[in-house]
C-alpha cells in the first residue's frame, strides 16, 4: 500500500526545532493516510501523474494509452506530435497483424511490444485493437506544478483549518494543485477560481452573479469546496468517491456505484458513463501524485521559496502559465546585497537558501543558524540577516 504521509512545508520564520517536529508528527501518522486515501490498484496511474508532475514540462507532448495510462510511447513536441502518433498506430498495427511470429517485427514496432509486455499486459488481437483507439497525449506541466507549490504558501494553512472545519482531511488543502495551481484560473469548461467551481455548483454554496463571483474568493470557495467534499462523502462513504465526484459529478458517481458498487479502481475498470472519461477516472490519482510531490517537493525541485501566507491572485481569472524564474536573476538581485555589504536581504520570489548562500559566499548552515531557520525553507517577502 503507497503511504501518503501528509507534510506541510514549513514556512514560517522563526518556528523552533521542537515545533517543526510536532507538526511532523502530526502530519505523517500513516494510519490517518492510508485509511483515508487509498492507493491499492491505481500505482501506475500515480506514477504516471508523478512523472507529469515532475519530470515533462510544458514542452513535451507524452504519447501513452488513455486508459492504461502510464503505457508510454514516447514523447514529442508540437512540432512532431502528429507524425509521432502516426509511427505509434502503425506499430500497433503491425504488432496486431503479426502476433504470431513478434520476432520478425520492425525495430519500431518490437521496442513498443516490449513497452506493453512491461506494463504486465499480454498482447492479443482484442487488446491491439483496443490500444489503436486509445492512443492519447497528456502535455506535461512540470513549471506550472512547481509554481503551484510556491504559491500554495499563500494559502495551504488557512484552507487545512477550513477543512478541518468541515471534517473533512486536511490533505484536500492541496486539492487546488490538481485544479489550478493555485491561481484564479478559467478553465475550458467555464471552472473559476483557485477551486474550479462552474457557475452552476458555484450557485448552490456560493454567491454567483453578473455583480458578485464569490469563485474569485479563494477563501469562501474554499469553505464552499470543504462543504461539497463533504457531502459528497456523506452521500458516497469514502474519500475516493467523495473526490471524484467533485470532478465528475455527485449524480454521477451515484450512478457508477449502483451499478459496479463502491471500489473505485472496479469502476475506472468496468463504468462506461457518458462522460466519465479520462478527467474523471484520473483525478482522484492526480490528486494522490500531487500530495506525494508536495509532500516530498525538495526532491523533484531542489529548495523552493514559498510565497508569504496572506497573498492574494489577482480577481480576474489568468490563463495558468509557467514562469519560471531565471537563476541569473537571483544571481544579480544577491550580488547588488554583496556590493552595498548590506546586513539583511529580502527574500524574493524565486530565490532559493542555496542560491543566496552561494552568491553571497556563505553557507545554507550559517543562514539558517543565524536566522533561527529550522528548514532551509524561506518565503517570498522573508528577511534574512546575513551579516
Amino acid at each position: 500500500m503507497m503511504r501518503l504521509a501528509i507534510l506541510f512545508p514549513m514556512v514560517r520564520w522563526g518556528r523552533n526545532l521542537l515545533q517543526s517536529t510536532i507538526v511532523l508528527v502530526l502530519f505523517a501518522a500513516p494510519a490517518f493516510a492510508e485509511t483515508a486515501f487509498p492507493a491499492e490498484g491505481l500505482e501506475t496511474r500515480v506514477e504516471f501523474w508523478k512523472q507529469i508532475f515532475t519530470r515533462y514540462g510544458a514542452d513535451d507532448i507524452i504519447i501513452h494509452d488513455r486508459f492504461h495510462v502510464n503505457l508510454i510511447y514516447g514523447v514529442a513536441t508540437d512540432d512532431t506530435v502528429d507524425a509521432r502518433i502516426r509511427s505509434v498506430k502503425q506499430a500497433l498495427t503491425e504488432i496486431r497483424d503479426t502476433l504470431d511470429t513478434p520476432e520478425e517485427l520492425s525495430d519500431a514496432a518490437s521496442a513498443i511490444y516490449a513497452t506493453i509486455v512491461d506494463q504486465g499486459l499480454v498482447p492479443s488481437e482484442a487488446l491491439l485493437s483496443d490500444l489503436l483507439d486509445q492512443v492519447h497525449t497528456q502535455r506535461g506541466v512540470k513549471e506550472r506544478f512547481r509554481n503551484g507549490v510556491i504559491r500554495s504558501g499563500r494559502y495551504v494553512d488557512s484552507f487545512r483549518k477550513i477543512m478541518d472545519g468541515n471534517d473533512v482531511p486536511a490533505e484536500c488543502a492541496l486539492l487546488p494543485l490538481v485544479e489550478s495551481s493555485y491561481e484564479n484560473a478559467r478553465s475550458s469548461a467555464a471552472a473559476v477560481g483557485v477551486w474550479q467551481f462552474t457557475r452552476a455548483t458555484g450557485r448552490e454554496y456560493l454567491r454567483v452573479s453578473g455583480r458578485v463571483d464569490e469563485r474569485l474568493d479563494p477563501v469562501k470557495s474554499a469553505a464552499a469546496a470543504a462543504r461539497l467534499l463533504r457531502e459528497n462523502y456523506d452521500k458516497l462513504g469514502s474519500w475516493p468517491l467523495a473526490l471524484t465526484a467533485y470532478n465528475h459529478g455527485r449524480g454521477g458517481m451515484l450512478r457508477a456505484v449502483s451499478e459496479h458498487g463502491p471500489d473505485l479502481t472496479t469502476i475506472i475498470s468496468e463504468y462506461r458513463g457518458p462522460v466519465f472519461g479520462y478527467a474523471s477516472m484520473n483525478f482522484y490519482s492526480e490528486f494522490l501524485a500531487a500530495v506525494d510531490v508536495y509532500t516530498n517537493y525538495q526532491q523533484y525541485f531542489g529548495t523552493l521559496t514559498f510565497d508569504r501566507p496572506g497573498g492574494q491572485p489577482t480577481a480576474k481569472p489568468v490563463v495558468v502559465t509557467a514562469t519560471a524564474r531565471s537563476p541569473r536573476a537571483v544571481s544579480k538581485a544577491t550580488a547588488t546585497v554583496s556590493r552595498t555589504k548590506a546586513t539583511s536581504y529580502t527574500v524574493r520570489r524565486g530565490d532559493t537558501l542555496e542560491q543566496i548562500a552561494r552568491e553571497l559566499r556563505t553557507n545554507i548552515r550559517s543562514l539558517m543558524a543565524k536566522n533561527r531557520l529550522a528548514s532551509p525553507t524561506i518565503y517570498a517577502g522573508q528577511v534574512l540577516l546575513i551579516r
